[in-house]
């Protein structure tokens, strides 16, 4: 787990170098998809062969709004926050994770909550350490908190020189925090959707093949209005290639394991 989350971290200083080049986030998330469901595809082919149960109507919807979840609208967001904030800001709100997927599982009942035991009361102060810390280490001004959206964050994403106003700053850290607090929010749902479909199609990769297949298809259906620039679908020997291949990489070795 250590290592996964030192290779999203380096996926997303990668993402925001990548952006600031110029690469488009739509025509990123459809190429990762497209890429990712052939490498994957052929190992769940072979591997699972006889452990896939058959795909029914209501699995395929599960898998479609899964697809939507965790990838339509939280990569998309997320890339989009993190076009107007940094690669830092990403991964300390990434803290906000557990503390929303225990929320939703708390009010869809999948989980429970005795607040006079002890590990419900941990779990409530877990919640709130993770939401608090998310927030402080985004937000913190100067020698207390929220002084104001004048002077620069702790973290610096902007340089406001080059951009000519700090009004303008302010507004985009602002709008890219939020961004991504929704695309956490997206993906805490995803979470607990994934369960539920892990318990009624136990097959790992091809629930990984059919999340790409679903993804690839949404987003392409975004690139018909939000891309329509040929050029942005132009791959080159580049740092975004590099990019897309990095999490093509990434996003199959984790799967698999």
């Amino acid at each position: 787990m250590i290592l996964v989350q030192l290779i999203y971290g380096g996926s997303n200083v990668l993402m925001k170098l990548s952006l600031q080049e110029g690469l488009n986030q739509i025509v990123f998330v459809v190429y990762r998809h497209v890429l990712a469901m052939v490498l994957v595809g052929p190992f769940a082919y072979m591997l699972e062969r006889k452990q896939r149960p058959s795909l029914s109507f209501s699995i395929a919807a599960k898998i479609f709004a899964l697809a939507s979840l965790g990838t339509t609208i939280h990569l998309n967001m997320f890339y989009a926050g993190l076009a107007y904030t940094s690669a830092t800001v990403g991964c300390a709100l990434s803290n906000v994770i557990p503390a929303f997927t225990f929320l939703v599982a708390v009010l869809l009942r999948m989980e429970k909550l005795n607040i006079r035991s002890t590990r419900g009361q941990a779990k409530v102060v877990g919640t709130l350490l993770c939401l608090g810390g998310s927030l402080i280490f985004t937000f913190w001004k100067g020698g207390y908190l929220y002084k104001g959206f004048l002077e620069k964050p702790l973290i610096d994403g902007f340089n406001a020189e080059s951009v000519g106003k700090i009004q303008h700053v302010k507004e985009n850290w602002i709008k890219g925090s939020v961004l991504i607090l929704t695309s956490y929010t997206a993906w805490s749902a995803w979470l607990i959707l994934q369960a539920v479909i892990s318990k009624v199609y136990p097959a790992p990769l091809s629930l990984t093949t059919m999340v790409c297949f679903s993804a690839s298809l949404q987003s392409s259906f975004l690139a018909l209005f939000f891309a329509r620039n040929p050029s942005s679908w132009k791959l080159e020997w580049n740092l975004e290639l590099l990019t897309i291949v990095y999490f093509v990489s990434v996003f199959f070795h984790i799967s698999y394991l």
